[in-house]
C-alpha cells in the first residue's frame, strides 16, 4: 500500500466540493491546541512562581484531553459530530470562566487541578472530526491519503506554533490572556465547524460492538504506544525548554524557541510525505520515534538560547513526519467504523505522553536543571520506540476488518 501524497493530491482534496468551509473552520479551532495547555501552565507558574505547580495542572489538563478525545471521538462515530461538539463546546466555555476566576482567586492546586482535568475534558475534539471528515467526501486513493496527511501536518503546525504564541502573550499585563484568547478561538472555530451543512450531513458509520472500540485492534494498540513516545519526549521539552528561557533572563522567549522547529518541522514534514522513508508502516513507526529520541539529546549540548534554538530547528525535522506517520497508520490498523475514535486515542496517546512529560521535567527542572530533562527526553522516546519495534508485526498485520478498503488504495 502506498502512504505517499503528490502535491496534486493535497490540491484535490482541499478543492473538493463542501470542504472549504470546514478547513476552514478547524485551523480556526486547532489554532490553540497546544496554546491552551502551555498558556494555562505559564499563567499558573507567573501566579504561583513554581514550575512544579504549574506542571501538575498542566499534566491535568491534559490528561483530560486524553479521556475527552476517546468520549468525544466515540460519540461522534455514533451520533455525527454536530451534536457531541455543541455539547462540549458549552461545558468547555464554563469550565475555562471557573479556572480563571479560580487561579485569580488564588485558589489551591486540589482545586486547580480537578478544574484543570475538566478544561481539558470538554476541549472540543475538531481535530479527529475533520479527520473522519475525509472519508465521508473523498473515495479511498490518494487524495485521501492527502487530506490525511494534510491533517496531520496543520496539527503539527499548530502544536507548534500555539507554545510560542502562549510564551509571547504571557508578557501581556494580564497572565491569564493567552488562556481566554486560546479558548475563545477554540470556542468559536468547533461552533463553526460543527454548524457547516457538510459537517451536519454526516451520518454514524456502523457501531462496533467491541468494547474496546478502535482499540481491539492489537495494530491501533502499537499505534498508540508510538504516540504515547512522541508525546513523552515533546512533553519533556516543552517544559524545559521555557525554564532554559527564564533561568537565561528571557522568560518570552521560551515559547519563540519551540516554535523554531516549526519552520524545519513543517517543511521536511512536507517532503517526508511525498517519499516517506522506511516504505513499511511497521518499520516506519519505531524509526521515526527512535531518530527523534537520538535527536532530543543534542538539545542538552548548548549552553546559549542561540544554540539551543538552532539545536531545536534540528530535532524539529522528525516531528511532522511522525505525526502524519500515526495518522496514516490508522488507516491501516484501525478496525472499520472507528476512524474518529481511532485518531481521538492517538490524540489520547500524545496528550498522556505530554502529560508525563510535562509532569517529570517539571521536577526534574526544579531538582537537576535543564540538561537533566532533555536527557530524559531521549531516553523516554529511545525505550518506547524499542517497545513498538518489538510489537512492530501487529502493524504488518492491520486490521481484518479493513483489509478490503486498504485494497482499493493499493498500488
Amino acid at each position: 500500500m502506498s502512504q505517499s501524497a503528490r502535491l496534486s493530491d493535497y490540491r484535490t482534496a482541499l478543492t473538493t466540493p463542501g470542504m472549504r468551509g470546514p478547513v476552514a473552520a478547524s485551523l480556526l479551532a486547532r489554532l490553540p491546541i497546544a496554546m491552551v495547555g502551555l498558556s494555562l501552565l505559564l499563567y499558573v507558574q507567573r501566579e504561583t512562581g513554581s514550575f512544579a505547580a504549574a506542571g501538575l495542572v498542566s499534566a491535568s489538563s491534559l490528561v483530560g484531553v486524553a479521556v475527552g478525545s476517546i468520549v468525544q471521538g466515540r460519540l461522534m462515530d455514533r451520533l455525527g459530530p454536530t451534536r457531541p461538539l455543541l455539547g462540549a463546546v458549552s461545558l468547555f466555555a464554563v469550565f475555562v470562566a471557573l479556572a480563571i476566576g479560580a487561579v485569580e482567586a488564588g485558589a489551591a492546586l486540589a482545586v486547580l487541578v480537578p478544574l484543570a482535568f475538566l478544561v481539558g475534558l470538554t476541549e472540543p475534539m475538531v481535530g479527529s472530526a475533520s479527520r473522519a471528515l475525509w472519508a465521508h467526501v473523498l473515495p479511498a486513493g490518494s487524495a485521501r491519503l492527502a487530506g490525511y496527511a494534510y491533517e496531520a501536518i496543520s496539527m503539527e503546525v499548530f502544536f507548534i506554533l500555539g507554545p510560542g504564541l502562549a510564551g509571547l502573550l504571557v508578557t501581556a499585563p494580564w497572565a491569564g490572556t493567552g488562556v481566554v484568547i486560546g479558548a475563545a478561538s477554540m470556542a468559536v472555530g468547533a461552533l463553526w465547524f460543527a454548524l457547516n451543512p457538510t459537517v451536519r450531513g454526516v451520518r454514524p458509520a456502523p457501531a462496533t460492538r467491541d468494547l474496546l472500540g478502535a482499540l481491539a485492534s492489537p495494530g491501533m494498540r502499537t499505534v498508540a504506544l508510538a504516540a504515547l513516545g512522541f508525546g513523552v519526549t515533546i512533553g519533556f521539552i516543552e517544559v524545559a525548554v521555557p525554564a532554559a528561557a527564564s533561568r537565561a533572563g528571557h522568560v518570552g522567549m521560551g515559547g519563540v524557541l519551540l516554535s523554531l522547529w516549526s519552520v524545519s518541522s513543517v517543511l521536511f514534514g512536507i517532503l517526508y510525505s511525498m517519499k516517506p522513508f522506511p516504505r513499511p508502516m511497521h518499520l516506519r513507526l519505531p524509526v521515526l520515534l527512535g531518530g527523534f529520541a537520538a535527536l532530543s539529546l543534542l538539545l542538552a549540548v548548548p549552553s546559549t538560547l542561540v544554540g539551543l534554538g538552532a539545536a531545536l530547528f534540528v530535532v524539529g525535522t522528525l516531528i511532522t513526519p511522525q505525526a502524519t506517520t500515526h495518522s496514516a497508520a490508522i488507516e491501516q490498523v484501525a478496525p472499520a467504523g472507528t476512524a474518529t475514535e481511532a485518531f481521538g486515542w492517538v490524540v489520547t496517546a500524545v496528550t498522556v505522553g505530554l502529560a508525563i512529560g510535562q509532569s517529570a521535567s517539571g521536577q526534574l527542572v526544579e531538582s537537576h536543571g535543564t540538561g537533566a530533562a532533555f536527557v530524559a527526553a531521549a531516553v523516554a522516546g529511545g525505550v518506547v520506540a524499542v517497545l513498538v519495534w518489538v510489537f512492530r508485526g501487529t502493524v504488518a498485520a492491520g486490521a481484518p476488518a479493513r483489509r478490503d478498503d486498504l485494497a482499493l488504495v493499493a498500488r
